[in-house]
């Protein structure tokens, strides 16, 4: 059974695996609150389910990128629950989860992911389908809602956490020309749950099982005044 823990932003997320069926998922938008909500979150998730701490064999959790606050408590979690029980600790970034949530969509369109980074900035990445699933070799970037938005020179389509500003960037956008589709608002949540089968496709495809000792992971920062030794940016 894996635990698998998301605080990357202010949208929270947990799941329950066995590597078959998805136990129990819960996701929700917390106000800052991460380090109070988690530990009780994770207790309610387990009593319902009737799921016991001995029972887990791994722990995922998201490494980023997003809030350096939300991303401390999630992972320092993960950590001491992997660490104290001698367990795996598999890390999926927050971008390559909202991807794993998108069905292939028609037109040869490529996917943008994106997570909030404040002052109406987003970091973001790009992916193309490739052997049935969504892929990237780009790194992810930090830029505003006009930057990504002129950026894009083909059809694509755009999900993840889009806030109130971004969608009418996007609306703009479209009025004006751009090939960008808004995938539906189902699709664009961060799910634990397709964390969980990330991190549980890597843990059993792995031959150096070593590359998942808790002590090894670390969170992802790009750039930001929230981030760790950031300076501020425009």
């Amino acid at each position: 059974m894996l635990i698998a823990i998301d605080t990357a932003t202010r949208l929270m997320s947990l799941a329950l695996h066995d590597g078959q069926t998805l136990i129990a998922e819960q996701s929700w938008i917390t106000p800052n609150q991460h380090t109070t909500d988690l530990a009780p979150a994770i207790r309610r998730m387990m009593a319902i389910t009737g799921v016991e701490v001995a029972a887990l064999t791994a722990v995922a959790a998201s490494i980023g990128p997003g809030s350096y606050t939300g991303l401390r408590a999630g992972v320092s979690l993960a950590k001491g629950l992997a660490a104290a029980r001698n367990l795996p600790l598999v890390g999926v970034t927050s971008l390559d989860t909202i991807a794993a949530a998108q069905p292939y969509y028609q037109g040869n369109g490529g996917l943008i992911a994106v997570v909030q980074a404040g002052r109406g900035r987003v970091i973001v990445r790009t992916y193309r389908w490739r052997k049935g699933r969504w892929s990237s070799h780009a790194e992810p970037q930090l830029m505003n809602w006009p930057t990504l938005l002129q950026s894009i020179d083909g059809p694509a389509y755009l999900t993840g956490e889009i806030d109130q500003a971004g969608l009418d960037a996007v609306k703009d956008a479209q009025d004006n020309g751009v090939t960008i589709t808004l995938v539906p608002a189902a699709n664009r949540l961060r799910r634990a749950g397709f964390l969980a089968e990330l991190a549980w496709e890597s843990l059993h495809a792995a031959e150096d099982q070593s590359l998942f000792e808790p002590s090894r992971l670390a969170p992802l920062y790009v750039k930001t005044e929230d981030s760790p030794g950031s300076e501020p940016t425009a």
